[in-house]
């Protein structure tokens, strides 16, 4: 495993972008993104967020000025760890640091179950509020577009429910009856 990827345990997933790619704001690439919430007390992972995050820096920048290129994109908020406090006017981010990653429209992130099967990007098993086990890979960027530390999101395993966001998880077919009469579509036979 490469030093710049993590694998971050438990954490509470927001505005996630998993099923079909979109564009940031109305504007630029098409891609799926998720932002990871992990709780400011849990310094293991934290300590394991840096450390890859310093590897990408060493990686792009150089060994000799990894540490230095950290510190200046973390002051000047370019790199994909953020302080959760910061963003206290949102659900959940109090008390949090989070990682925000994205990845390319042709590189969609896994999904999985709790049991590592495979899971259909339309199933709602996966939503925000609910607690994921991620894989995230961080790498620098120094082009036109300025220097950051960005993180890739790589795969996403569902590991618990958690208190939704903004708006409960989809309905369940259990939840429904059949309605007498109705005729079945090609849907009842995949």
């Amino acid at each position: 495993m490469s030093d710049s990827r993590v694998m971050l345990r438990n954490v509470r997933l927001a505005f996630p972008v998993l099923n079909e790619p979109e564009q940031f704001q109305g504007s630029g690439p098409y891609r799926y993104s998720a932002t990871l919430l992990i709780p400011s007390s849990d310094t293991a992972q934290l300590d394991n967020v840096k450390k890859a995050m310093r590897a990408a820096a060493a990686a792009k920048f150089g060994e000799e000025k990894a540490d230095a290129a950290v510190k200046a994109l973390t002051a000047a908020n370019k790199v994909a760890l953020g302080n959760g406090d910061n963003k206290a006017d949102y659900d959940g981010f109090e008390g949090c640091m989070f990682v925000s990653a994205h990845s390319r429209d042709n590189a969609p992130p896994k999904l999985l179950d709790g049991q590592r099967n495979e899971l259909p990007r339309s199933t709602g098993t996966i939503y925000a509020g609910c607690m994921v086990n991620a894989s995230v890979e961080f790498w620098g960027q120094a082009n036109e577009y300025g220097k950051r530390i960005n993180a890739q999101i790589r795969g996403v395993q569902f590991a618990g429910d958690g208190d939704a966001f903004a708006a409960s998880r989809p309905a369940s077919a259990d939840e429904f009856d059949v309605v007498e009469g109705a005729e079945a579509t090609d849907a009842d036979f995949a």
